[in-house]
């Protein structure tokens, strides 16, 4: 008996970066568009489904695979998970530094 894998519907992401610096501003750039800037290369916020994939297919068009690395954590939503910052948050987000 085949079971189908049930289709989850994430509607919040986090993702993380750490690219090579020739394309740090493309993947910014990509990460802006769906996502609310947290800090230097974190993004977070709600997004549907279709965006979520529309994301990870445009950051997959800008980054070399071999040399990049990109983590999405999906949720169900905002309210599942805990957050602590523990330490002073700066209050520019890095977004200066990219021309």
């Amino acid at each position: 008996m085949n079971k189908e894998k049930k289709k989850i519907n994430y509607n919040y992401a986090f993702v993380f970066y750490d690219v090579n610096e020739k394309r740090v501003q493309k993947v910014f750039k990509v990460c802006k568009k769906y996502l609310s800037h947290f800090q230097f290369s974190v993004f977070r916020g709600d997004i549907t489904p279709s965006k979520l994939i529309e994301l990870e297919n445009a950051l997959q068009k800008v980054i070399n695979l071999e040399e990049d690395f990109i983590c999405i954590i999906k949720l169900m939503n905002d309210n599942v998970f805990g957050e602590d910052i523990i330490g002073k948050r700066d209050k520019a987000t890095g977004e200066d530094l990219i021309l």
